[in-house]
């Protein structure tokens, strides 16, 4: 590919308009984003980081640009009253009316992405990444982004409520680019959780991309919700950079969209820095969901500890791909992955490649992956105390489901967790609301 379809060219003439005098350092970034998109494509499977997921056929796809709608009750649904700081995106675009930031305590600074490049876009500037980061994807996402969130938090400050970003698409063909920016600095905290939705049974992409900056001794809390509906292509980025002595948790509940990849990433830039990956998917028809992690110890003495579990029915495919990279001289590296799946049918497929890549001695790793189905004799069990089938498979899958759930300490966003995976199994909301 060496031309850029119509369509993106389209989106690329819209961007500079979502802003009134664009920096000039965001015009040569798109620029050679741009270019990069154009000579490499959509991603295929001839690249080894994506052997299990093709986008080739998104060559033959069009999207077009839609302009916000009005969904209050939708996020008045979601919300269901629960506290935070809550920003709305519709069709990629900040959605004031739809949104309740609140107050802000001191040290916060919350908004949205294409209000800061109009009013000071050089404060985004080192945090934004550049042309070749990632796959072509975030390329893409890099040189179309009008919109997103910035949430920074200063040194030592703490953000006690969640900051809730909900991303809605609405319309047929229609695409969005959300471009999230979240910077901590030393010794603050933050949970910040990404709900993403869609409005109506229509074919959308989400083309996501999310950058944080994890400063020394500051702790992000990051869940990701992922319910668009079976029409949809979410393709994601979560990119991490952490600094000495933080702390990094991030949740992917991937429970909805055609077609959901994930690429989640964090670097170790000093000693004592501590991660967790921890993900949950469910996956039915024939809808194909792909994790794709890489936690860099490039420092000694961090701490990475990575779950993911999947739950496949019907014709559908999970897939994790996961690399752990331990450099010279990072000894004292403390490293656990595992991907654990259920197959709930026999046509139900799932691929696990969980990778070492080793340069240093004194180090303690692990990994390793399983794929089964449900246990005969713990249904037979289930069955003879009065349960019927489809209750007792229920239960045995929910249990399955719980070790990931239970790996996120807020209760309330593990709520949020757990109806999501209920309400995907026959009667599962009635134990989503006794757990």
């Amino acid at each position: 590919m060496t031309t850029l379809p119509t369509w993106i060219s389209e989106f690329a003439a819209q961007a500079p308009k979502q802003s009134s005098a664009e920096a000039s350092w965001l015009k040569t970034r798109r620029q050679l984003a741009l270019e990069r998109f154009a000579t490499e494509g959509w991603p295929t499977n001839k690249l080894e980081a994506w052997h299990h997921t093709s986008l080739a056929a998104m060559e033959q796809q069009s999207y077009r640009y839609v302009a916000p709608v009005e969904v209050a009750e939708q996020v008045k649904a979601v919300r269901n009253n629960e506290a935070g700081h809550w920003l709305v995106f519709v069709n990629g675009v900040f959605d004031a009316g739809s949104s309740d930031i609140g107050e802000l305590p001191k040290g916060v600074q919350l908004g949205s992405l294409a209000e800061r490049l109009n009013s000071d876009a050089d404060s985004v500037q080192a945090l934004f990444g550049e042309a070749q980061d990632g796959a072509s994807p975030a390329a893409l996402n890099l040189a179309l982004a009008t919109d997103g969130a910035v949430v920074q938090v200063a040194s030592g400050h703490t953000l006690e409520l969640p900051v809730h970003l909900v991303f809605i698409s609405t319309e047929a063909e229609g695409a969005s680019f959300p471009r999230n920016l979240i910077a901590l600095e030393a010794g603050a905290s933050a949970t910040v959780v990404e709900h993403y939705l869609s409005h109506g049974d229509v074919p959308t992409l989400t083309n996501a991309v999310t950058r944080a900056n994890v400063a020394q001794d500051a702790k992000l809390v990051h869940l990701k919700l992922q319910q668009e509906n079976a029409l949809s292509t979410h393709i994601a980025d979560i990119t991490v950079e952490q600094q000495k002595a933080s702390n990094f948790e991030s949740h992917s509940m991937s429970f909805g969209a055609k077609l959901a990849r994930n690429n989640i990433n964090t670097i170790f830039h000093g000693e004592r820095c501590e991660t967790l990956f921890n993900g949950l998917y469910y996956v039915n028809g024939r809808r194909h969901v792909d994790h794709n992690t890489v936690i860099n110890h490039a420092s000694p003495n961090c701490v990475s500890h990575e779950y993911y579990r999947g739950i496949l029915s019907d014709m559908a495919r999970g897939v994790f791909s996961g690399r752990i990279k331990v450099g010279k001289g990072a000894d004292g590296t403390d490293a656990v992955q595992r991907s654990d799946s259920l197959l709930l049918s026999k046509l139900a497929r799932s691929d696990a490649r969980p990778e070492l890549e080793i340069y240093a001695d004194d180090v303690k790793c692990a990994h390793g992956a399983t794929v089964g189905q449900l246990d005969e004799e713990s249904l037979f069990y289930l069955r003879t105390r009065g349960l019927n089938e489809a209750d007792a498979r229920d239960i045995l899958i929910y249990a399955f489901a719980a070790a990931t759930l239970e790996r996120i300490e807020s209760e309330v966003l593990r709520a949020r967790a757990t109806a999501g995976i209920s309400a995907l199994l026959p009667g599962g909301l009635a134990l989503g609301e006794q757990a």
